[in-house]
């Protein structure tokens, strides 16, 4: 069992300068002559249990990127562990979404295996991290690092990206779970207020999440580069003669070799009709058996829109052993629908061999569907959102978590009840049936989304926690 070291590319922070202005631009390459000063001498590392799959390993490869362009010593390893342990790992995400997940507990067997992987990870560690540097640990899967770190002589950090608005009993199970190792570190950051746990006596700080606008998933694309790649990996039918070109994060110009794996009754839909897609793990959490269900319900036999659910290939997210199962269920219930619906709709497994070549596919989905869906039942934050909003899409989202946060009227409609499948075939419809209005949210969205949602307020809010950490000031 060994750690995993993730290359990091450096990126430079000049490049939001045309963004975001001369104003912000100044301030930001203040903050980055701070970041180094501060932390010169310093490693910061950055420890979760996963290099590919989902909004964190996103967000660490482009926040260390501007990191490391800034002077920083930034670096990034993966947690290993076993079969068992991330079994484990994915009842406790369930359970701190409110959910019973696969039905099993969080006992002491539990515990004595999630410790037993949590030292020998912290062995490696302690060859690695020196004292003084300054350690993130993301979500609760390596939650039992902290001790070991603590030991070290390291500023710890406990970083966690999930939550749920309202507890229950699996989320106080969860919490009991980890209490005795996330009370250790000097800091806890949340995405949201409301996952603050009451008990929590260590200081806090808030911390939204964000989106590289300039990352190979959002670098701009045009009309028919996108249509170029859906064409090729067959989610849409398209000249299939033209090269679904796209660029690398290092700006070399590559295209996309893979096709994706596709579930559909028929071929696909034409490159003009209407495409509403949901971009997200296999997960029940993220509800695509619901989406699935409500687009047949509402919309079969009132409009010429297709439904995309677009997800990984489910052996291709190490630490989500469950996406399988979720993903056969949605096949089950694929298959019970009526053929008019059944047309309409594609269960869509994107290629994971290549992270950035995934990415400019969801890129490309993202850019020419009509509406972005994230119906989730529950959701910590859900960057799938802001990435929609980053390229101007309006979004049909649940008024859960952090969607709630991202969407306000003028972008989106939000769903009170994520059950609700009338009240989502509704809000499908109205932005189906109002071309103008879903244009004039989708550059309402793509505003919002500069002002609140990318890389350079997250990093100047990390240089604000760095320094009250590094100089004791933490209240």
């Amino acid at each position: 069992m060994r750690l995993t070291e993730v290359h990091v590319p450096v990126f430079a922070l000049e490049r939001f300068l045309p963004l975001i202005g001369d104003e912000l631009g100044g301030q930001l390459m203040e903050t980055a002559e701070t970041a180094r000063e501060l932390l010169e001498g310093k490693v910061v590392w950055n420890i979760n249990t996963t290099a590919t799959g989902g909004g964190v390993a996103e967000m660490l490869q482009t926040l260390l990127g501007y990191s490391r362009g800034a002077g920083v010593d930034a670096r990034w390893v993966v947690m290993a562990g076993d079969p068992e342990f991330f079994r484990m790992t994915k009842r406790m995400h369930n359970f701190f979404h409110g959910s019973p997940g696969d039905g099993g507990q969080l006992d002491a067997a539990e515990r004595a295996h999630f410790e037993e992987i949590s030292n020998a990870n912290g062995q490696e560690l302690a060859a690695m991290v020196r004292p003084g540097d300054v350690v993130l640990v993301h979500d609760p899967q390596p939650a039992g690092l902290v001790p070991v770190l603590k030991s070290i002589g390291a500023s710890v950090v406990w970083r966690s990206h999930i939550g749920i608005d309202v507890s229950n009993e699996w989320t106080d199970s969860a919490w009991s779970f980890v209490r005795p190792y996330v009370e250790q570190a000097d800091v806890c950051v949340f995405s949201r207020k409301a996952y603050v746990p009451d008990w929590l006596e260590r200081p806090v700080r808030i911390i939204a999440p964000s989106i590289d606008p300039f990352a190979v998933k959002n670098e701009d694309m045009a009309p028919e580069a996108a249509e170029a790649i859906l064409a090729h990996v067959g989610i849409i039918r398209g000249d299939l003669d033209r090269v679904p070109a796209f660029h690398r994060l290092d700006g070399s110009a590559s295209r996309v070799d893979h096709v994706a794996d596709i579930v559909r009754a028929g071929p696909p839909p034409a490159a003009d009709a209407p495409l509403v897609i949901q971009v997200s793990r296999w997960d029940r959490l993220k509800d695509m058996h619901g989406v699935m269900q409500g687009f047949a319900e509402q919309l079969d036999g009132t409009t010429e829109a297709h439904l995309a659910l677009i997800g990984p290939n489910v052996s291709g997210v190490a630490d989500d052993p469950e996406g399988a199962e979720v993903l056969d269920e949605c096949i089950d219930a694929w298959q019970e629908l009526p053929h008019s619906a059944r047309a309409r709709i594609a269960l869509v497994c994107l290629p994971m061999h290549d992270t950035e070549e995934n990415a400019a596919i969801v890129n490309a989905a993202q850019r020419h569907a009509a509406i972005v869906v994230q119906k989730s039942l529950a959701e910590g934050f859900g960057l799938t959102v802001s990435e929609a909003m980053w390229k101007a899409r309006p979004v049909v989202g649940s008024a859960v978590g952090g969607i709630q946060d991202q969407v306000d009227e003028s972008c989106g409609i939000l769903l009170q009840d994520p059950t609700d499948l009338v009240a989502f075939g509704d809000a499908l419809k109205a932005l189906l049936d109002d071309p103008a209005k879903a244009r004039e949210m989708g550059e309402a969205a793509r505003k919002r989304a500069i002002e609140h949602f990318i890389s350079t307020r997250h990093l100047s809010q990390y240089v604000q926690l760095f320094t009250e950490l590094v100089n004791g000031e933490l209240g």
